[in-house]
């Protein structure tokens, strides 16, 4: 069955030479102008990606995102101005899964789409769960818990999580995990590890400010705790 996109953008033009090229290499596409629009579509036709811009003509990129977040894991690839990095650390930081910004060439929102969908469909299920004290990590289901409640995290933040969880002890930079989650040399900028890491500690986290699970390494990265929660 064809992968279905929703593309949220009042740029009619874009929005139909995007739905032309994802069409052309096997997707279904649908687009709408609002981003009322894009949430009640939501619903309707529950999309396997969603292309959102910022600039829209009711809501903001950001505040759809926001309301797409509390009711739905749906991954999101939000279109940003060339060049503002806030806009992206902001969109990322509400839930988005990656940024593109314009203008851009449709083989790199392809590429990256592909990336979002395998990420998405995980690992496969025989891949081992992990237990650091109360923290469990399902790949094969693609969960995380803590004390057996569930943690929200986008597909990239899980992947994050596994790829770190996999190499637990080990100090990893922000350029291989990138690499590790990735998969392929797509723009990337060094504080979108960092927004991705912020938001997974706010998940698993006990104390967001002072993380005991994945710990900063300054000048080098991050690494992920052999042992939590007092385990020896």
């Amino acid at each position: 069955m064809a992968e279905r996109v929703l593309i949220v953008d009042d740029d009619t033009r874009l929005s139909a030479m995007l739905a032309d090229y994802l069409s052309g290499n096997g997707y279904t596409v649908h687009t709408v102008a609002t981003a009322m629009a894009g949430l009640a579509d939501l619903g309707r036709r529950a999309p396997d990606v969603v292309i959102l811009d910022i600039m829209l003509p009711d809501l903001d990129g950001f505040e759809a995102c926001r309301r797409i977040r509390s009711v739905s894991d749906v991954p999101i690839l939000m279109l940003t101005a060339k060049g503002e990095e806030t806009d992206r650390i902001v969109g990322l930081e509400l839930g988005a899964d990656d940024y593109l910004p314009k203008p851009f060439n449709p083989r790199e929102l392809l590429a990256r789409l592909k990336a979002i969908l395998r990420r998405r469909h995980g690992r496969t299920a025989t891949s081992r769960a992990f237990r650091f004290g109360r923290l469990e990590i399902d790949p094969g289901s693609r969960s995380v818990r803590v004390d057996g409640r569930e943690c929200a995290l986008t597909s990239y933040q899980f992947d994050l999580l596994v790829a770190l969880a996999e190499n637990a002890g080990r100090i990893l930079s922000r350029e291989q995990l990138m690499d590790m989650v990735k998969g392929e040399e797509l723009d990337a900028f060094d504080r979108s590890i960092d927004v991705h890491v912020s938001r997974i500690r706010a998940a698993i986290e006990t104390d967001p400010k002072h993380p005991r699970r994945i710990i900063t390494v300054r000048g080098a990265g991050y690494v992920f705790a052999r042992f939590q929660d007092d385990e020896r």
